[in-house]
């Protein structure tokens, strides 16, 4: 078992681990009663056979996402576009499902079909709805019916009957027992399909974010501005080799290309951000979190997420169903997983801090060089899960946290409001924070910050009770039915794109790097970073 990832056509092998067994989901069927005659339900029994024969239909393939800071367009088509109908016989179920609004997509189908477009994704609407009618249809001309059929056999049955006529009933038992097997399996199958091709339509987007490509970004803040040399301005990379700060030649033959070695000072700086960093989130009352920087697949899929696939930013550990972390938002987003929060506890806030791995597939250029790029790093994230009115409060919130941090650094820096185009699969609106990197000689985001709605619950299975004091909104028991949370992320620091700025803005003419103010105790006192003597 190992680490698996294509990289410049060749496949870089690593990392033994132990396999763990995926979970498997299945699905069950609803019954009331309808009188049809056994004929009629034989004639259906044909016809609907005849409809998912393998011989008129395409057959599904697995359920894959294509990579982790994908855009809504990412989500690939799990069928040929010009499919009309599913097979019910492939042979691989859905390894989770996710709690699906089948009802608002039925009654928001405009809506959900311009998100679609908007987004550029390839999420197979028309088919979700194909898939979920002919469900609907089935469990309820069909399976109910010859429930309903077996029923009356089974009533006969229990009154004094002639013994011939006592075995043909146990016959005509069997054979409907035997239809309603057959019939629930193909239930099953097409409720699997049903949530394969569900699972591909991304959140809808907010009525207020821009339509377009990322070209459609709309500037929404604007703090300081660029700073003006006197001297000749160097990039990261030469000041980090005059200062004796990276080594990215013998990271590149330990490792390959798009890794690193942090040294001298350069090491105190991560430290000193990551520190400074939880201690500025802390006081805003985030929990403090470290955490796994392993994930199943099936965690990383239902926070929207794509482990597999073509140009898949997440390295896969072969002959498992885990995965390298992409960001601490995949395991901060599983604590809670599958439960049911209590109203009072929240919002719950925490921030945590991860190493984060990405192939950084198609990545390459000179815009992309040094520590702008790479393969490792570190990162402070925060999360937060949330009642549904408030989460555009909070979004709001974490956008003004990211702006007050960079702000208290002295870089100059814009924040956008990201179009339709450049929004991930489980992303309502996101706020991108671009800063002003001088030796790259342009803008390059460093954070963002994205509300999620119940885009990632309703996959996670997380919900909370609401306190409630109405009797008409409380369940029998007295309980109000519980509802799914909304759940936020944004970056707080990602390390390596911090230390491009701070090194390309506040380089000195003598080839030194003064450290920002707020920085120096978490560095021990150190000011300033100076050449190193020959």
């Amino acid at each position: 078992m190992s680490l698996q990832c294509c990289y410049g056509g060749t496949t870089i092998q690593a990392l033994k681990l132990a396999s763990i067994p995926s979970r498997i989901c299945s699905s069950s069927s609803s019954s009331s009663s309808s009188l049809r005659s056994s004929t009629a339900i034989s004639r259906r029994l044909t016809l609907f056979k005849t409809l998912t024969s393998t011989n008129s239909i395409h057959r599904l393939p697995f359920f894959i996402i294509r990579a982790l800071s994908s855009t809504a367009a990412a989500a690939q088509p799990l069928i040929d576009s010009t499919a009309a109908t599913v097979s019910p016989d492939y042979s691989v179920k859905p390894q989770w499902k996710a709690a699906i609004d089948f009802k608002s997509i039925l009654e928001n189908k405009a809506a959900m079909a311009e998100n679609l477009n908007n987004r550029n994704s390839n999420a197979n609407l028309e088919l979700v709805i194909e898939l979920y009618e002919r469900l609907l249809a089935l469990q309820k001309q069909e399976v109910e019916d010859l429930r309903y059929e077996r029923n009356i056999v089974a009533n006969k049955m229990k009154g004094k009957v002639e013994p011939l006529e006592r075995q043909i009933l146990i016959e005509e038992g069997k054979s409907l027992k035997e239809k309603l097997l057959t019939l629930e399996e193909d239930l099953v199958k097409l409720t699997d399909a049903l949530q394969r091709e569900a699972q591909c339509i991304p959140n809808m987007a907010h009525p207020d974010v821009p339509i377009g490509g990322e070209d459609s970004s709309i500037v929404r803040k604007m703090v300081g501005a660029p700073r003006e040399f006197t001297f000749p301005i160097k990039d990261h990379v030469q000041l980090g080799k005059e200062l004796d700060l990276f080594d990215f030649d013998a990271a590149a033959e330990v490792s390959g290309s798009k890794f690193y070695y942090l040294k001298n000072e350069a090491v105190l700086l991560e430290m000193g951000l990551i520190n400074w960093t939880l201690s500025e989130v802390m006081k805003r009352g985030f929990t403090p979190l470290t955490t796994p920087e392993i994930a199943r697949s099936l965690v990383v899929e239902k926070c929207g997420f794509q482990p597999r696939g073509d140009n898949t930013q997440v390295y896969s550990i072969e002959g498992t169903d885990q995965c390298l972390i992409g960001t601490a938002e995949i395991p901060v987003g599983g604590i809670h997983m599958d439960s049911i929060l209590a109203d009072s506890s929240l919002p719950l806030k925490y921030v945590a801090y991860s190493h984060c791995f990405r192939t950084e597939a198609g990545a390459a250029g000179a815009a992309t060089r040094g520590l702008y790029r790479v393969h490792q790093f570190s990162k402070v994230e925060m999360f937060i899960l949330c009642r549904p009115e408030e989460s555009n409060a909070y979004h709001e919130e974490l956008i003004e946290i990211e702006e007050d941090l960079f702000s208290k650094l002295g870089l100059h820096f814009k924040t956008l409001d990201m179009a339709t185009g450049d929004l991930g699969a489980p992303a309502y609106r996101k706020y991108d924070v671009e800063a002003w990197m001088p030796g790259l000689g342009r803008y390059g985001e460093i954070s963002s910050a994205s509300n999620c709605t119940d885009y990632q619950s309703r996959r996670l299975g997380i919900r909370y009770r609401p306190e409630s004091t109405n009797p008409a909104t409380n369940t029998k028991k007295g309980k109000s039915p519980p509802e799914f949370v909304h759940t936020l992320n944004a970056t707080a620091c990602a390390v390596p794109r911090m230390m491009v700025c701070l090194l390309e803005n506040y380089q000195q003419e003598d080839g030194s790097v003064v450290i920002p103010e707020p920085l120096g105790p978490f560095m021990g006192g150190i000011q300033v970073i100076t050449p190193k003597l020959k």
